[in-house]
């Protein structure tokens, strides 16, 4: 089978794709033929040796993708080959065939195709832990989304709204800013043109905001917590800007707001239980037509470095997947 590898700590373009060996199940695994993999910033964090997890040389990267179950391992009873599922792991979707716990995976629903299933488990199960388990977030409140054209920021405006929330996007540009409207963005803020404080003030009357959805970190999220609402909660979800802010923590007491983290890949082994609820109820979402993945563009996974470089250069709205056919 066909495979992305990481050799050692590289950039995108650094990657090769080589001929490995076909995959075995162990006890409780499955093998899955890859039909798509989602392509996400994590992605590129892994191969550069930043990310929390740092697997042995050499690997493949991607962490969400669908396929077909090839082959079942010893103790498996809830699959059998020919299931359409979608799988999660913290790397080797970038591949032809991969290994996963049978727990770690998900039936695709008969309406969901390939390309978007494989761009759906992490950005909005990521958005839904965020918003519902986090934020607590309430229909009614006002939220800001920073980086919202991204693969998770369009999944936090899609469920804000599910939820109820009135849902402000701030990008970096004015075209970024029209795909967040035409996924259900009330505000706009370019960020790229506009003070973001002045704003948000304006947007909000002076009030602020209830939640603040931030996976990019850098220059925009102390401005973000300071226009906080009195009680506010600020979500911490990731720092693709590439810098980790440093902010003055009497912020929070003056606001009387929560800095929250979340760590979607901690709470899928920590709370399996209400992962799979959360699982559930999102492709009920999905089923509905309340939230559906946008999908930027699609490469053959040869092109693994060509999508990555798209996503590390931000010139990508909502997701990119890699296709095996």
């Amino acid at each position: 089978m066909k495979a992305v590898l990481c050799k050692e700590v590289c950039m995108p373009e650094d990657l090769v794709v080589e001929d490995v060996p076909s995959l075995r199940p162990g006890k409780g695994q499955v093998v899955l033929s890859i039909k798509a993999a989602g392509v996400n910033f994590p992605d590129i964090l892994i191969i550069q040796g930043k990310y929390q997890f740092k697997p042995e040389f050499p690997f493949s990267p991607g962490g969400e993708v669908a396929g077909v179950v090839k082959e079942v391992g010893e103790g498996v009873t809830s699959l059998k080959p020919g299931d359409r599922v979608i799988g999660s792991s913290g790397w080797g979707g970038f591949a032809e065939e991969l290994v996963v716990d049978a727990d770690r995976t998900i039936a695709m629903p008969d309406e969901m195709d390939f390309v978007p299933a494989s761009a759906f488990v992490l950005t909005y199960g990521t958005s839904y832990h965020a918003l519902k388990d986090r934020a607590q977030l309430k229909a009614g409140e006002t939220m800001l989304v920073l980086g919202a054209s991204g693969g998770v920021g369009l999944s936090a405006i899609q469920i804000g709204k599910t939820m109820g929330a009135r849902v402000i996007a701030a990008a970096s540009s004015d075209e970024k800013l029209e795909v967040c409207k035409a996924n259900g963005a009330d505000e706009l803020i370019n960020y790229a043109r506009d003070d973001l404080r002045t704003r948000v003030k304006e947007i909000t009357s002076g009030k602020g905001v209830d939640v603040v959805y931030d996976p990019v970190g850098g220059t925009f999220s102390e401005p973000a917590l300071r226009e906080m609402a009195w009680k506010g909660r600020f979500l911490v979800i990731g720092f693709a800007a590439g810098e980790i802010p440093k902010v003055a923590l009497n912020l929070a007491l003056l606001k009387g707001c929560s800095i929250v983290g979340v760590f979607w890949g901690a709470f899928t082994r920590k709370e399996p239980e209400a992962n799979q609820t959360n699982n559930e109820e999102l492709l009920q979402y999905f089923a509905q037509g309340k939230v559906k993945p946008h999908i930027h563009a699609t490469y053959p996974l040869e092109r693994a470095a060509d999508a990555l470089n798209d996503v590390l250069h931000k010139r990508v709205s909502g997701k990119v997947v890699l296709t095996t056919s």
